[in-house]
């Protein structure tokens, strides 16, 4: 949803506040698409700070259904979405990159609030995410569940580099 900055700005000192609809539907991340368990509306104030400068404050609570890193059982996610940025007019876009401000969020003298909501996600999306600290994740032979059920492959794992000295020891149990 888009927020138009420039009525704000013609008056100084005027504050908006409004609740704003995520029109998310999906999360999309390296090639996978998460869906939202909980999305609230994004509660914005947007303050006409003087000099062509708007200070954006927000938030939001949502939930994401993610996958346990180790054994792929489904995770919700809450996150906690908080915003408060302070917007430069008076830059140019090339000005704002190279003060490190990705503002792909600002279109013109726009808002998008989805864009704004998906950096967000973004930044707070986990590397890791465990169903439990103790989860034993997938067997890599059987595909089990090792934490509903034990199996009975043989889990040992060798040290590649001692392969040739593990072939001496086999050919001299054969003999």
């Amino acid at each position: 949803m888009l927020i138009s900055l420039s009525e704000i700005m013609t008056t100084k000192d005027k504050v908006v506040q409004a609740r704003v609809p995520i029109d998310l539907d999906r999360f999309e991340f390296q090639g996978e698409s998460y869906e939202f368990q909980k999305k609230d509306s994004m509660e914005l104030t947007i303050t006409n700070l003087g000099n062509k400068k708007v200070l954006i404050e927000g938030g939001t609570d949502l939930s994401l259904k993610l996958f346990c890193s180790r054994c792929l059982k489904e995770v919700v996610y809450p996150m906690n979405i908080s915003v408060s940025k302070e917007i430069d007019f008076n830059l140019t876009e090339e000005e704002r990159t190279e003060d490190l401000d990705e503002t792909n969020y600002i279109i013109g003298y726009n808002l998008d609030v989805d864009t704004l909501v998906y950096n967000e996600i973004l930044i707070g999306f986990p590397l890791k995410l465990l169903c439990d600290e103790g989860c034993k994740g997938i067997c890599k032979n059987c595909g089990a569940n090792l934490n509903e059920k034990t199996c009975d492959c043989d889990n040992t794992e060798y040290d590649p580099r001692m392969s040739v000295i593990r072939d001496i020891f086999n050919n001299f149990k054969e003999v």
